[in-house]
């Protein structure tokens, strides 16, 4: 039987800690993502970021604190069903056959590396790839193998797999590493689409990148050293002094046509002659 579907915000995280062998990773996080909200996870290396990712993909537990997915809290549920609801890209995806691009995007369906043995998709989930495919920019690579794709084109066909399953929630692990600066740009183009087209889905994005970032992000979180600095509206979380604060680097950041780009600030008086 499927979990109940609730009305409660997709994402909850009260006062959550990560304690790894004596070591804490996260200290008293707290995090509310509603339905057509799109967040991003900002701060250095290190600062706990994929951690707190890792908490809300369903895929660890808090060491103390509470963190409930889709209605659901931790601990409470079985993690491998609830992780079935949760589009979670994962950069590093480990497919060792040759598949076609459709193909890869249908095991979203089985939540498997390689097609289920003897497992045939309807008509309808094969119609549904190929539109996925297509929204992602991939259409003339349907037929494509995964060899031969380059890593811009296999973090699109990952973004579509994982909304094969019509999720209500997009968790991207710094999903433009790696690429070149067309490859980031065609990718973030393509997410700005998506969270354009799927008005109720959430998302959440890890970077240490503001470049990265696509125009549609709406919230916004800064960690540092495992702690929450700031969270809240894109606009109002990031300025020049907190993601400063953020880096411990003094930053000059702007924003033109919805993208941000920062600027090592330099000292009054040392401007070029």
């Amino acid at each position: 039987m499927g979990l109940l579907v609730t009305a409660a915000p997709v994402l909850r995280v009260t006062d959550a800690d990560v304690v790894r062998d004596g070591n804490p990773i996260l200290s008293e996080v707290s995090l509310t993502v509603r339905a057509g909200e799109h967040w991003a996870l900002l701060g250095a290396n290190g600062a706990g970021k994929s951690t707190l990712l890792g908490l809300l993909g369903a895929l660890a537990h808090p060491t103390r604190g509470t963190v409930e997915v889709l209605g659901h809290r931790l601990g409470r549920v079985d993690m491998r069903q609830l992780r079935s609801y949760v589009g979670h890209v994962n950069p590093r995806h480990d497919l060792r056959s040759p598949l076609k691009v459709r193909d890869v995007v249908l095991t979203g369906l089985t939540n498997t590396l390689e097609r289920v043995p003897r497992w045939r998709p309807t008509p309808e989930q094969v119609a549904t790839a190929e539109r996925l495919i297509g929204l992602l920019g991939l259409g003339e690579h349907v037929e494509a193998r995964w060899p031969t794709l380059s890593q811009g084109e296999r973090g699109r066909a990952l973004i579509a797999r994982a909304l094969m399953p019509s999720p209500r929630l997009l968790l991207l692990d710094e999903p433009a590493t790696g690429l070149d600066v067309a490859g980031r740009e065609q990718l973030i183009e393509r997410i700005d689409a998506l969270q354009r087209t799927y008005s109720d889905l959430a998302s959440v994005l890890v970077t240490h990148h503001l470049e990265e970032l696509p125009p549609g992000t709406t919230h916004v979180m800064l960690l540092r050293d495992g702690r929450r600095l700031a969270a809240g509206p894109a606009d109002e979380v990031l300025t020049s002094d907190q993601v400063s604060k953020c880096f411990d680097h003094p930053i000059r950041l702007t924003r033109v046509d919805g993208r941000w780009s920062v600027r090592a600030a330099r000292p009054a008086g040392t401007g070029h002659v």
